[in-house]
């Protein structure tokens, strides 16, 4: 009976099991199921899901572990007043994780797992971090340190130096907000309030931040700083100063062992007297180049002139330029600025420091330059500063108020940036317009204008001269039509017209009244009238507006190289 009342005892136990289990497995069915419908019906396979949380930013994890004491000289403790407080005095040392603190003296609060600690407090890291300071609290549950007096951080070659540090070892972070400074082997940081993390080396400082290097100073109201890779981001009004440039930049880069950088927002670099602008900037110090990109202009305030354009080059070492993309060159050295446009502008120097310095500015192709008495076009020019000449090569062209001057060649000698005289090389020929019928005109071999304030005032017209010209009377009433021929002729100008002409040597012509004028003797054989092609304001030298078919002047010397291009190619 004793046996058969066991064994019922046992088959209910095993009936009941069996029942858990059967139960347990509906439960995990149940659970199981609506997961894999949910999953079909959007479409994510389980490895999706388990790829995104992968993605997922993981927060540093705060571990809840004990302050360890591991010694100290003498410890005290008041179990009925406080009895979660421990007193230690001499050669403390304390352990967090992997956190290992000493002092002279501290204070172990056990309830909320912090610690007070003085005097000759220091904080080691493995070892790579070490905190110095006279007064630390620490927090075990947050893991942050707060340090204060005479504070130092050491992490490898980066010391941080504060009378205010927080360090926040779960992010591994440390902060100070009282002014401190950060030093490494190149570049020494002050500022009002900063963080520097020793495991990703970044920086961050905010308020009158200062950057100290043996080359260079960089202020900045907002700076970021790696003190691995030494790249500095400017993120507010910064300047770079240095012995012989300046740097302007609210956004930006600066690599401080290269010495580049990468610059935006309207950046300005400075460097003797010259300034480069542009919506963003590289610069070199090291090979002393910059470039700029949109919107730049490049100013010259020692000698009053100006370039801008789309993009720019500056090498300050070789005092050298070049500007394409709508590029324009301006003088403002006078009371009216010159405007000169071309594909591409170049300036050039040699001889640097030395007194036989001189440099080359050269504007190709399509060249048109505008001033409000000066206008001119033509292929390309070359401006040499040794003799203060302008050299205006292929079809050049120039119109002084109501006079056009133009020949295969054109050179301008300059004084104080202004038109001294003008030489015209082969196929010469001056026109005044008179008006839409009448225009007085001189052709040579070449010619000879001489300047005075600006406006013309002299012509020496030299070989094979002809001349188609309108006497005039005190009103401006033309008495006649005279036309002439020699060998040497000079022409004055009086109020920006033609007033007369005196040849030298032999001469010939007739004088016609006004109303018996041949039609064929009206235009000389190389008269030419090219207003359609002259810059009308600063704005239309972008404008490029060629001769028509047919009007371009055929060079009367061939200028080609004479040496074969064998000889050319092996030349040395």
């Amino acid at each position: 009976m004793l046996k058969q009342n066991k064994k019922d005892k046992q088959d209910r136990h095993r009936w009941l099991l069996i029942g858990f289990l059967c139960l347990f497995g509906v439960c995990l069915v149940a659970q199981v199921r609506p997961t894999e419908q949910k999953t079909k019906a959007t479409g994510t396979s389980t490895k999706s899901v388990a790829d995104t949380s992968k993605t997922t930013k993981k927060q540093p994890e705060n571990k809840k572990t004990k302050v360890y004491l591991l010694h100290a000289d003498e410890g005290q403790a008041d179990k009925l007043a406080r009895p979660d407080v421990q007193v230690l005095i001499g050669n403390v040392k304390m352990r967090h994780d992997s956190m290992y603190m000493y002092c002279d003296s501290a204070l172990i609060f056990e309830k909320t797992n912090s610690v007070e600690a003085f005097s000759n407090v220091r904080m080691e890291q493995g070892d790579t971090l070490f905190i110095y300071g006279d007064y630390l609290y620490y927090d075990g549950m947050t893991q942050i340190a707060q340090l204060r007096e005479n504070v130092k951080m050491i992490n490898r070659n980066t010391t941080l130096l504060t009378d205010s540090l927080n360090y926040d070892r779960l992010y591994d972070l440390g902060y100070y907000f009282e002014g401190g400074t950060l030093m490494d082997e190149e570049n020494v940081l002050t500022s009002d309030w900063g963080e520097y993390s020793p495991a990703t080396k970044q920086s961050v400082f905010n308020h009158d931040v200062k950057l100290v290097n043996p080359k260079f100073v960089l202020t900045s109201d907002t700076l970021r700083y790696n003190t691995e890779n030494k790249i500095a981001v400017i993120l507010g009004p910064s300047n770079i100063v240095s012995d012989n440039n300046h740097i302007y930049s609210e956004r930006g880069f600066y690599n401080t062992m290269t010495e580049q950088a990468e610059l935006l927002d309207r950046s300005i670099l400075t460097n003797q007297g010259k300034k480069l602008v542009g919506d963003s900037l590289f610069y070199d110090r090291l090979s002393g180049y910059g470039e700029a990109f949109d919107n730049v202009k490049m100013t010259d305030t020692i000698n009053k002139n100006m370039l801008t354009g789309d993009y720019c080059f500056y090498n300050e070492l070789t005092d050298s330029a070049f500007a394409t993309k709508r590029a324009v060159a301006i003088d403002y050295s006078q009371g009216d600025s010159l405007f000169m446009h071309g594909d591409t502008l170049q300036m050039v120097s040699y001889n640097l420091n030395t007194d036989s310095l001189y440099r080359l500015m050269k504007a190709y192709h399509k060249v048109r330059m505008y001033r409000t008495d000066v206008q001119g076009v033509c292929d390309s020019l070359v401006y040499n500063s040794k003799d203060s000449c302008m050299i205006m090569y292929v079809d050049p062209i120039l119109w002084n108020e109501g006079q056009q001057l133009l020949g295969e060649q054109i050179k301008i000698y300059m004084n104080d940036s202004t038109i001294d005289w003008a030489h015209i090389i082969n196929q010469a020929l001056t026109v005044e317009m008179k008006d839409s019928i009448h225009y007085n005109q001189v052709s040579g071999k070449e010619m000879k204008a001489y300047f005075e304030n600006g406006d013309m005032r002299h012509i020496e017209v030299i070989g094979n001269v002809l001349t188609a010209f309108y006497p005039e009377e005190k009103d401006s009433t033309m008495t006649g039509f005279n036309c002439l021929e020699g060998s040497l002729l000079h022409l004055y100008m009086k109020d920006k017209k033609m007033e007369k002409g005196l040849f030298v040597g032999k001469s010939n012509g007739t004088m016609y009244p006004m109303d018996q004028i041949p039609p064929d003797k009206l235009r000389l054989p190389t008269f030419s009238w090219f207003d359609y092609v002259r810059p009308l304001n600063k704005e239309d030298i972008f404008n490029w507006r060629g001769k028509r078919e047919g009007e371009m002047l055929k060079p009367t010397t061939d200028r080609r190289p004479k040496t074969n291009k064998r000889n050319l190619i092996n030349m040395k």
